[in-house]
């Protein structure tokens, strides 16, 4: 069967390539493809146990079973057209992000609170002068996923409305990356949904940067993603390890 495996981030530079049509055997598993590629990539291995992989855009563990046309991504630590992919509460962008809009179409008069959050692109990494960063994103599983941390934070923190916005592409320094703003009638909810959305986007929603200084550029060390989503972490039956 074929199969068609994505890459993105340090992988694609490893690689040397954005995307791979492969021939496995009709019950190939996700471990078929890491055993095909981490013979096939130098330096994959090394990476495997910081590594996720999805399937059709939802995270699968290594043992998960594959079909005809399935579509594998093969995912890094994550960093964290011209108008947006837009959702209920999530949108991905490569124009500015306005926040000062996004706050006046959230807010409403039965809100007391309206926290806000700006990710900023700062001028310097690790003691390096930064030029600019390029953000890349698995766009329809990074919208998909930032959706759901969207609707989970309403209804976990029982906040009454969200926007998640995050920027694609070339940011200058002092350009806002993500933008997060969280509405509600009470602050410490507002608070506490504003932190855990941006803590578990960083962590779960495959977005990766490249950093340029004057002497090269780097693909920004990503946050590891949580146990049951690494593939280290992962049982042979691709179901989250128990603890």
């Amino acid at each position: 069967m074929q199969v068609r495996v994505l890459f993105f981030g340090v992988l694609k530079d490893l690689a040397g390539r954005e995307s791979e049509s492969l021939s496995l055997p009709e019950d190939a598993t996700l471990n078929d493809v890491l055993s095909h590629f981490g013979k096939q990539i130098p330096g994959l291995q090394a990476l495997l146990p910081s590594i996720a992989m999805s399937i059709n855009q939802e995270y699968a563990g290594p043992g998960s079973k594959l079909n005809p046309g399935d579509e594998i991504a093969l995912l890094p630590p994550v960093s964290g057209g011209s108008q947006a992919i837009q959702r209920q509460h999530a949108a991905i962008v490569r124009e500015r992000i306005d926040t000062r809009r996004l706050l006046d179409e959230i807010k409403q008069s039965e809100d007391g609170a309206a926290v806000v959050f700006e990710g900023v692109v700062r001028n310097h990494t690790r003691g390096r002068p930064t030029l600019y960063l390029d953000y890349e994103a698995y766009e329809e599983m990074a919208l998909k996923q930032m959706e759901a941390l969207a609707r989970q934070a309403v209804s976990q923190f029982a906040v009454r409305d969200v926007a998640v916005v995050h920027r694609l592409g070339r940011l200058q320094v002092g350009e806002i990356s993500v933008a997060i703003v969280v509405a509600s009638a009470h602050r410490s909810a507002a608070f506490e949904a504003c932190r855990w959305l941006i803590d578990t986007l960083k962590r779960t929603v495959p977005i990766w940067k490249k950093e340029y200084f004057e002497d090269g550029a780097v693909w920004a060390d990503g946050e590891p993603f949580p146990p049951e989503l690494a593939t280290a972490g992962s049982s042979p039956a691709g179901k989250p390890a128990s603890k």
